[in-house]
């Protein structure tokens, strides 16, 4: 089989980018282990590939909306694909700065977005699930059956010995992506919960807390955590966060990056879900993975981008998730 060169398009948030890899396993069976997949994706993301060797090339776009003669990082992708013009070229992006770029790189064939008309069925309601459906054209109907997103992060072993984990510990990831908006969190969980939550899982499993860099204000809400607690907020890479995620028994969280970071290492989620519709955006479902939805099932519920979530002045979805709803979920999976 004649090698193949494929360059793929997704500049989204983590969690965009993460649904977005189902087609990296999809490629690689159908032309072949030797396929050449590189990336253009937003540098605060990018390390997602940095152990990945499914990936040869990860090219960086920082500013989406800069034109290509006052963008490097443009130039530059269009400058390798003229050197080495790519087999196929599959784009996630639907926003209108990417025009241009798709049109000067240079490549055989392209598809997706803004490259073909795409009508997705109406029962493709998980964004992993109209992700898969853009690059359906480029795979067998069986290969395509069995893509699923999937990371690969830094080997547990490495992860175990640098932050001194146990054999069994369960990940613990109370913030996400609206924290430091100047707004109300509609995805948040209350403070005094997750507090109470980390002590009684602390009684049974070493508990590891994770997060991202500047939440110190945050986090500093939940101290003092129990002695026996790893604070591992701010303290890895991306490509560690993934290994330790991938090491845990679960890993619990709101409706976040981590949770599906977590569904695509085949780590049990408990995902704690409000506003949001969990059948489109929470952590996916598959045969490989198990994910476990916590809601209180209020009739408002789901309400993200919609009229009913602009008046709430008080997301009542999420405070009405109690610690014992959360706690005993995560009994009832015998994973302590």
């Amino acid at each position: 089989m004649t090698q193949k060169s494929v360059l793929i398009i997704r500049c989204g948030a983590l969690g965009d980018l993460v649904y977005s890899t189902s087609v990296i396993d999809a490629l690689k069976l159908e032309y072949g282990e030797n396929t050449i997949i590189d990336f253009v994706c937003t540098p605060g993301t990018a390390g997602i590939f940095s152990n990945d060797k499914r990936i040869n090339k990860v090219f960086h776009l920082r500013h989406k909306k800069t034109p290509i003669f006052l963008s490097s990082q443009k130039k530059e992708i269009i400058k390798y694909s003229k050197k080495n013009p790519y087999d196929l070229l599959i784009n996630f992006e639907f926003g209108k700065q990417f025009k241009s770029l798709l049109k000067n790189i240079k490549s055989k064939n392209k598809i997706g977005a803004q490259l073909q008309d795409i009508n997705i069925p109406t029962n493709f309601k998980h964004m992993v699930d109209i992700n898969r459906y853009i690059f359906k054209d480029a795979v067998s109907q069986n290969v395509f059956d069995r893509s699923f997103p999937k990371l690969i992060g830094t080997p547990i072993d490495k992860i175990n010995t640098k932050f001194n984990l146990e054999k069994k510990f369960i990940v613990i990831s109370p913030s996400n992506s609206h924290q430091k908006r100047n707004i109300l969190n509609y995805r948040a969980w209350e403070n005094d919960k997750w507090i109470e939550l980390i002590k009684e899982l602390d009684k049974e499993i070493q508990v590891v807390i994770i997060g991202n860099k500047k939440e110190d204000d945050f986090f500093d809400k939940l101290k003092p955590y129990p002695i026996n607690v790893i604070d591992l907020v701010a303290k890895t890479s991306l490509s560690e966060l993934i290994g330790v995620i991938d090491g845990a028994v679960g890993v619990v969280s709101t409706d976040t990056g981590t949770a599906h970071i977590a569904s695509a290492v085949n780590t049990q989620t408990f995902t704690l879900i409000g506003p949001t519709p969990s059948n489109q955006t929470g952590p996916y479902k598959t045969s490989l993975n198990k994910v476990n939805i916590i809601s209180a099932n209020l009739e408002c519920s789901p309400c993200y981008k919609t009229v009913i979530m602009k008046n709430c002045k008080d997301n009542i979805c999420m405070k009405q998730i109690t610690t014992e709803m959360v706690y005993n979920s995560i009994k009832s999976a015998d994973i302590l």
